[in-house]
């Protein structure tokens, strides 16, 4: 396991004491780099730094630990809770918890929590490396006429010219295409209409069209395309899209 940075935030010294000596014991690759009692000033410190885990009691004087997390614009942790008290535990899942520790701790649950986030931390990880060689090739590959798109597979690289529309379908994109059907991309429309060049038209939410493909306008509200397939246009969009033809 590479090395993460950790906080605990606890007013019971004796808690937090207890639970930095088992993490140096059983988890030595988290490396604790901050403990605190007051949770006022565990916020303060978590405004301007930014650790991998943090490990936080749920009732404490003045600031308990939802308010806590409140008072963040952005939380760039994982946040496992170690508390007394099992009824919150509905409420810590509903502040984006990894998990929820009930005091005393046990030693498999802790070990348990932690490789939970790990596996969290380290999948935004991956996520953020494929954006990024995502962003460079599309950047590359961009006076070549072509969209980089993820699949199941790996990368797949599509010439522009070839795509007739794309789809949007539950946080996933349909691209359809003129000769192999269509590719299914782990990519909402959402993103991929950033990287379209201007021939492309975004007639409904759900729908990005290829202007070159399309066949014909229906007075119902579709666009036939060059493979047949009926496009929906939202009614805003009509009188644009009719205008480009202007």
């Amino acid at each position: 396991m590479k090395h993460y940075t950790a906080v605990l935030i606890d007013d019971e010294i004796s808690a937090l004491k207890g639970l930095e000596l088992k993490l140096r014991k059983l988890l030595p690759d988290i490396e604790i780099v901050e403990t605190f009692s007051k949770p006022e000033t565990a916020l303060e410190w978590l405004i301007n730094n930014s650790p991998d885990l943090v490990f936080l009691d749920i009732e404490m004087p003045r600031l308990n630990g939802f308010e806590l997390l409140s008072g963040l614009k952005e939380i760039n942790f994982q946040v496992i809770f170690v508390t007394a008290y099992s009824e919150y535990a509905l409420q810590a899942l509903k502040h984006s918890a990894v998990d929820y520790i009930l005091k005393p701790i046990e030693n498999e649950e802790l070990i348990e929590a932690v490789d939970k986030a790990v596996r969290i931390i380290e999948m935004k990880d991956r996520e953020a490396a494929q954006l990024r060689l995502i962003k460079l090739l599309q950047e590359t590959l961009s006076n070549n006429n072509k969209l980089v798109v993820p699949t199941a597979k790996g990368l797949s690289f599509i010439p522009m010219d070839e795509i007739i529309h794309l789809e949007g379908d539950e946080g996933y994109t349909r691209i359809h295409l003129d000769d192999t059907g269509f590719i299914l991309s782990s990519y909402s429309l959402g993103r991929f209409e950033k990287m379209l060049t201007s021939v492309f038209f975004k007639c409904h939410k759900s729908h990005i069209i290829n202007l070159e493909k399309a066949r014909s306008f229906e007075n119902e509200g579709y666009i036939v395309m060059d493979d047949k397939q009926r496009v929906p246009i939202s009614k805003p969009n009509r009188k644009i899209f009719l205008g480009l033809f202007k």
